[in-house]
């Protein structure tokens, strides 16, 4: 009989959170770094390196890859012939574990979780609880997957049921370009496939939790049905030209994942769920001899990347007029200096009740001729400025865009993801513009940052409104003052390209793959 002792599940728990929370999994930066080798797109390449260089940095530093990090899923497999040692219940010991690990004044972790979310949305101050899922099992051992899943790409996740005799490839070819952005991909796309409305989802996000090993499927070739959509589908969502941070190039997918079940004879039910840029999940097994013991991976794992931002436009924020916007084009890298303003959905949405009410805004914050930055830091830690500070999806902002920019003076605005068309009409119509920071270069980004001080709403936390000071901060222009998007235009583009280059990219090279 194995004896499993509370404080060796708990910690182990917290371990694999902050463990996750800093490194990549070494078959990730592997599918990256390939990626980013063959990559023909110069923003999408661009991007990828920040992705890669941020990694890195963030193993070395042990701060947190992504300032999102994440709602906590759990899958546990528990032996039936072992016995526990606590005095908490399973749940009860998980979300301990998850409570320990974002709390750890070294290693600060945000907090995103709010109870009565159809409600007050109030946030739970530790990231708990977390999503569990229990089997019990045969076997002595207790077999753990703890995954940090961030909003960006979980808000992305897609549910349908198709007919029997429809097409799975077809719906999501559909869907891919849907998702826009905002699950900052390049990453992985899971599905799950028959069973109930509920088990397609969970068979989804289990799948995800698998080895990327699409390359080595391309090797040995199909053996089942569920390999043969993995390749067809990973062809063609790569072949849709999206590209990474939706800047349009080769890769998209670095893999697709996909679980089946039976399911009902009436019924095809299919579960799509992307893993973006920040994947993050450990896998660990308790024998009853101890705490997990996770291993990182080598610092040669991530390829030397010489990324030279000098070559982009200097922009100085705090001497900035409308004209000077107008030449900025879409796809065009800029490095900002300046101070900018950040704001997301809870600061909008108090603004614009202000404004409704016809009420001032808090003393001290001004929006007139300048830039805000959709984003909700980590707390920074030691002599950090600020923590992790990536881009959050913009178009959650799309409907207070117009009051932003006509009642406020807002010049532009930084974010991730493509804007919609409520949002590109209004920046058409004021001549602003829309930045995007790379989605998954948090740590990368925050090193841009030079000085932080809350400006209003100080009770909301990481929703607050701050004023950073910056030096140097990478940005792509994605709507310039046209309206015209590179969301829009890149990644037809490189349909268009991708139609006339042989599908090499897909295949393994011959020698050291």
């Amino acid at each position: 009989m194995t004896i499993i002792q509370q404080d060796d599940f708990i910690d182990s728990i917290a371990d694999a959170l902050q463990f996750i929370s800093y490194y990549h999994p070494a078959d990730f930066v592997q599918a990256m770094s390939k990626a980013w080798e063959l990559e023909e797109s110069p923003a999408a390449k661009d991007a990828i390196a920040q992705i890669l260089i941020n990694s890195r940095m963030c193993a070395l530093g042990h701060r947190p890859i992504c300032q999102d990090t994440g709602i906590v899923t759990v899958f546990l497999k528990i032996g039936m012939d072992i016995q526990w040692q606590t005095k908490l219940s399973v749940d009860e010991m998980v979300n301990e574990g998850v409570r320990r690990a974002y709390v750890l004044p070294e290693n600060l972790l945000r907090a995103s979780v709010v109870s009565d979310p159809a409600g007050s949305r109030k946030n739970t101050g530790d990231n708990t609880p977390a999503v569990i899922h229990t089997e019990v099992v045969q076997g002595n051992t207790i077999e753990v997957i703890v995954a940090a899943k961030g909003g960006g790409s979980e808000n992305k996740a897609r549910y349908t049921i198709l007919n029997p005799s429809d097409s799975i490839v077809d719906w999501v070819l559909e869907t891919m370009p849907t998702l826009g952005a905002g699950w900052c991909p390049p990453g992985v796309i899971s599905l799950g496939i028959g069973g109930t409305a509920e088990k397609a989802m969970i068979l989804a996000k289990q799948a995800m939790m698998e080895p990327i090993n699409i390359q080595e499927l391309i090797k040995k070739g199909p053996s089942s049905t569920v390999e043969e959509l993995r390749l067809e589908l990973y062809e063609k969502i790569n072949a849709l030209g999206i590209g990474a941070q939706g800047l349009g190039g080769l890769t998209t997918v670095l893999d697709v994942k996909v679980m089946d079940y039976p399911t009902h004879a009436a019924s095809k039910p299919v579960a799509l769920i992307p893993n973006c840029a920040a994947t993050r999940h450990a896998h660990f097994t308790l024998d009853g001899s101890g705490p997990a013991v996770l291993t990182p991976p080598t610092l040669d794992s991530w390829p030397e990347i010489e990324w030279d931002p000098g070559q982009s436009r200097q922009i100085n924020l705090d001497n900035i007029s409308e004209k000077d916007i107008l030449d900025w084009k879409p796809g065009e890298t800029l490095l900002l200096s300046g101070k900018i303003l950040t704001g997301r959905d809870a600061a909008h949405k108090r603004i614009a009740s202000l404004l409704d009410a016809g009420q001032p805004l808090p003393q001290g914050l001004d929006f007139k001729g300048r830039f805000i930055y959709y984003v909700g830091p980590v707390d920074p830690v030691g002599d950090e400025v600020v923590g992790p500070a990536g881009p959050t999806t913009a178009t959650r902002m799309d409907k207070f865009t117009e009051m932003m920019l006509a009642k406020t003076g807002l010049l532009g605005m930084i974010g991730k993801a493509e804007r919609g068309p409520a949002a590109i009409a209004a920046i058409k119509k004021h001549k602003s513009v829309y930045l995007i920071a790379t989605g998954g270069a948090a740590y990368l980004v925050s090193k841009a940052i030079r000085a932080s001080r809350i400006i209003a709403f100080e009770e909301m936390g990481m929703e607050a409104v701050y004023e950073f000071e910056v030096r140097d901060m990478p940005v792509t222009v994605a709507v310039d003052s046209n309206g015209t998007s590179v969301h829009q235009t890149a990644p037809l583009e490189w349909q268009k390209r991708i139609g006339k280059i042989p599908v090499t990219f897909t295949r393994p090279e011959t020698k050291n793959d």
